[in-house]
């Protein structure tokens, strides 16, 4: 009764007040904005007069980092809020900024529950919390996502919980023909990673059929056969760094697994990564065997112990897997070799990516696909794709190995690598996670 009596007020009093509420509600966002910048000229100032090189510094950048970690977990979901509440403690991430949405416990949903459940519900949330700086208009896109004019936001990683839905099914009601998109046949899809799709809730309007470029990318698109040099999106220059969202996935079969990737992520950090690498660089395009030699490269030049199977198909089952800590390969559907074995397990922190297109179809299972298993054996940081991405389109794994090794985050790390947006990967693992916080060197074999 009370919200009929505001609205009848509102309509006597006429566009004046609603004038006056719009002016205050863009002011109040013109405030946050200004502030923020304000914040970021005083600490470019310190960066200038030498601060950047003090240890303090460091430990601030961590800390100050962690504070703008914002977890999603589903209500619905007791170890998804358990897995929040594991991983705020264990980062020091504010409980705060843990947002529990009542969510399917399914891992795929339909583009009409994924709107209405968690896109807009967690859209309005950041908003309201300020961490999207956005107005909010009444009018809907063709999805049913209510219509913004972003400016950008203050978080540094939206962590998503085991729990929270993993995929949207496609919706061909949805596919709306248009010039800014990839004319191809395969494009014209809006089936996604739920993740991928997150990464623009503080864009603004898009078109949610094929992909848009991912302005952190820091390869070459020039001639990749998945179209982003033909037939690319026009709007994707629109798209800049401050409105895009690093999205990682704290996930795997078992709660277990999930709270083992947190403990020997920091396990890792502590004491520097240790054991060998394995790389299976055959496959079925000369690209991505190209990527796989760059990493076997880039692996013993840091002074691994590297292994490569240059034969057909991957590792067989009784090749001596001592001490993996890396491990990079493809094209196999399903997990297989040596991960097999019973006992296998990956050293702590452990970085291991198999390049398959489903390979992330589920992370339910320990035998189905690559994500969920290399998981369940230990694995911390790994990538892959919920539904057909196309290789060109995938995460680059030698970019994001090179990344790594320059001491750079995950979460930042991956971004590098990832050519689109509104797509089919996601990022398992700690987005502060740093496997070469300490020097190569100190990190090379198990026994040191």
């Amino acid at each position: 009764m009370a919200h009929a009596n505001i609205s009848c007020a509102l309509r006597r009093r006429g566009p004046r007040l609603k004038e006056a509420l719009d002016a205050a509600a863009l002011c109040d966002t013109l405030r946050r904005v200004l502030s923020r910048f304000f914040c970021l000229i005083v600490f470019g100032l310190l960066v200038g007069l030498g601060f950047a090189a003090s240890p303090v510094r460091a430990l601030s950048e961590d800390a100050a980092l962690a504070a703008r970690v914002v977890l999603l977990a589903n209500a619905n979901d007791q170890d998804s809020l358990r897995v929040a509440r594991h991983y705020a403690a264990a980062r020091a991430v504010p409980e705060d900024n843990i947002v529990s949405l009542p969510l399917s416990r399914e891992e795929t949903i339909s583009w009409e529950d994924f709107v209405r459940t968690l896109w807009q519900p967690l859209q309005d949330e950041l908003v309201r919390r300020g961490w999207i700086d956005a107005l909010q208009g009444r009018r809907l896109d063709p999805a049913g996502r209510r219509k913004v004019a972003a400016s950008g936001h203050s978080i540094s990683y939206l962590v998503v919980c085991r729990g929270v839905p993993l995929r949207i099914a496609n919706a061909p009601e949805l596919i709306i023909p248009s010039g800014d998109i990839d004319p191809r046949e395969q494009f014209r899809t809006n089936a996604a990673a739920v993740d991928s799709e997150l990464s623009l809730l503080a864009y603004g309007d898009y078109n949610i059929n094929a992909y848009l470029q991912n302005p952190f990318f820091r390869g070459s698109v020039d001639g990749a056969a998945g179209g982003l040099a033909q037939g690319r999106r026009r709007s994707a220059a629109l798209l800049s760094e401050r409105r895009v969202i690093k999205v990682a996935r704290l996930d795997g079969p078992k709660l277990a697994d999930v709270l083992a990737l947190i403990d020997n992520t920091l396990l890792a950090e502590e004491r520097g990564l240790r054991g060998r690498a394995y790389v299976d660089a055959r496959g079925p395009h000369a690209e991505g065997e190209a990527w796989m030699e760059q990493i076997a490269a880039r692996a013993q030049e840091l002074g691994f112990p590297t292994e490569v199977n240059r034969e057909e198909g991957n590792f067989p089952k009784e090749a001596q897997f001592e001490s993996p800590v890396l491990y990079f390969g493809w094209y196999a559907a399903d997990v297989e070799g040596p991960f097999m074995r019973p006992k296998f397990r990956f050293e702590p922190g452990a970085i291991a990516v198999h390049l398959h297109s489903f390979s992330a179809a589920t992370l339910r299972s320990e035998s189905k696909g690559w994500v969920g298993p290399l998981i369940a054996r230990g694995a911390v940081a790994t990538t892959g794709a919920v539904y057909e991405p196309y290789l060109e389109l995938m995460h680059r794994s030698q970019l994001m190995f090179e990344e790594l090794t320059k001491g750079t985050r995950l979460g930042d790390a991956a971004y590098a690598a990832l050519p689109v947006l509104s797509w089919q990967s996601v990022l398992i693992g700690d987005p502060l996670y740093r496997p070469f916080k300490r020097k190569p060197t100190a990190a090379r074999a198990v026994d040191q």
